[in-house]
């Protein structure tokens, strides 16, 4: 059985892969890496015996969070057991709250309702480092070699001894987010509001806050299903059909949607038009600069719209790219003072908040800026793109004819690179993350091929259809050859 860290944390099909005794090795694996003395990164006096658990509306996320604090008390380590699904971010802002070594939420994300998964939390309250992860498998398979099995112990002995504690993360997590969100200002001029929770962990968050602001939030899908709805809990166009729905029936202005397990956000106007995290990144980033005077550098993924670029240029602010994935923004969270860090997928956090992606904050960030603009959403999208746009996005994801390796592909794209793409001039090549053609409008076509299934990802971003259409064409044409 081989378990390994992916960009953040572990899945697998539950019942094939992801069962019970890998979770108890697993654990186990993780109890040994922070209780061997050198678990770095946090809190200068982070309680190295203490650890929080939590876990999201998959089935039997609850029962594998139980075996995950089973496995922790057997090895002395002290565990504050979420009582309910819980959002991610709360689960990593608890981790920090509580000063403890580490976190482990059950979670699969966005992922399709047969996965689970594991995400492992540091002491300061994000992803756990890829040294940490690494840790964590060398002793995973030492003890697999020593045909080593997990400690266990009973969980009534535990709760009763201590070693459990189940606990409520949110009165804490919502504590802090009112030092990022301007409640008063949303009271002032409270909104009308849909809240799709996509049945995930989420639920029930961004409704409970909001109680007392005067808005009238409308939630939906925030009821416990496990197989939500049938679908992938990802807050992109193609799944958030009934928040478009709830907006043209009239029950409210706009809608905010989480992820399965809360650390993503997406967004539909009042038009039922999607609002993706391009737009909702850069509008944040013009309103925390010019309405609140925030200062910091700015980091997104290079996958991530150049609007953010452009807005930071005139700003004079540092703007820095990282290969896709949340854990490289982090990273650079933890060194210096960053203002916005943000991907295209919907992970997104600010300066004052932990190094995570949270769609409950992002979610009350998208209705302050409303509430503080007098303007509708679709308004103040409209007006970001007639300042640092146009910008027409698009991504596929294109099987190959063969599987080619990433260094392989990259090389060979690098090397290969055209000239012009439509009508379009290729300005530079970058090599960060894939191949990346950047023309000279600023448009741009990411390719970056996948290292362990025969998939091309392909993300295009121009001043036109025509512009996108030639370049994801060009994108798509590659895959075949």
């Amino acid at each position: 059985m081989t378990i390994q860290f992916g960009t953040d944390g572990w899945r697998a099909v539950i019942a094939e892969t992801f069962t019970f005794e890998n979770l108890r090795l697993l654990t186990q694996g993780i109890a040994d890496a922070v209780s061997a003395g050198d678990w770095a990164s946090g809190p200068a006096d982070f309680d190295p015996r203490l650890m929080v658990v939590g876990f999201d509306t998959r089935f039997l996320s609850d029962r594998f969070a139980i075996e995950v604090a089973r496995v922790l008390a057997a090895n002395g380590i002290r565990v504050l057991l979420t009582h309910a699904d819980t959002p991610t971010p709360a689960l990593s802002y608890a981790v920090r709250h509580h000063r403890a070594a580490a976190g482990v939420m059950i979670t699969a994300s966005h992922n399709a309702p047969r996965y689970n998964g594991v995400k492992l939390k540091a002491a300061f309250g994000g992803s756990a480092l890829n040294e940490q992860c690494r840790r964590v498998e060398l002793f995973l398979g030492d003890n697999e070699r020593r045909a080593r099995g997990p400690n266990l112990m009973d969980y009534d002995k535990a709760t009763a001894a201590g070693l459990i504690e189940r606990f409520n993360p949110l009165p804490a997590y919502y504590e802090h987010l009112r030092t990022l969100i301007d409640f008063n200002l949303i009271a002032h001029n409270p909104q009308r509001l849909v809240v799709d929770s996509m049945y995930g962990s989420g639920r029930g968050a961004i409704r409970g806050i909001l109680a007392g602001t005067g808005c009238e939030v409308t939630e939906i899908r925030g009821d416990m299903n496990p197989g939500f709805g049938g679908v992938h809990p990802e807050p992109i166009a193609r799944y958030l059909g009934p928040a478009m729905g709830a907006i043209a029936a009239g029950h409210g202005a706009f809608a905010v949607a989480t992820d399965g397990d809360a650390d993503r956000t997406g967004a539909v106007d009042g038009r039922g038009q999607f609002v993706d995290p391009h737009r909702i990144i850069s509008l944040a980033l013009r309103y925390l600069h010019d309405k609140r005077g925030l200062r910091g550098a700015v980091v997104k993924t290079v996958s991530t719209t150049r609007m953010v670029n452009r807005l930071a240029q005139r700003y004079g602010l540092e703007c820095i790219e990282t290969p896709v994935g949340f854990n490289h923004i982090a990273d650079l969270m933890l060194e210096r003072p960053v203002l916005i860090g943000g991907e295209e997928s919907g992970g997104i956090s600010i300066l004052g908040h932990i190094p995570e992606g949270d769609g409950v904050l992002f979610g009350l960030l998208i209705l302050e800026m409303v509430a503080a603009s007098g303007a509708t959403l679709e308004e103040l999208v409209a007006e970001l793109i007639r300042d640092v746009g146009p910008a027409l996005y698009e991504r596929r994801d294109l099987r190959l004819n063969r599987p080619v390796s990433k260094s392989e592909m990259t090389r060979r794209l690098s090397e290969q690179a055209p000239q012009t793409i439509g009508s379009l001039r290729v300005a530079s090549v970058e090599t960060m993350d894939g191949v990346k053609y950047v023309m000279d409008d600023d448009s741009w076509l990411l390719i970056r091929p996948s290292g362990t299934e025969p998939v091309l990802r392909v993300y295009a971003e121009g001043r036109n259809e025509e512009a996108v259409r030639a370049m994801i064409n060009y994108g798509a044409g590659l895959a075949q050859a």
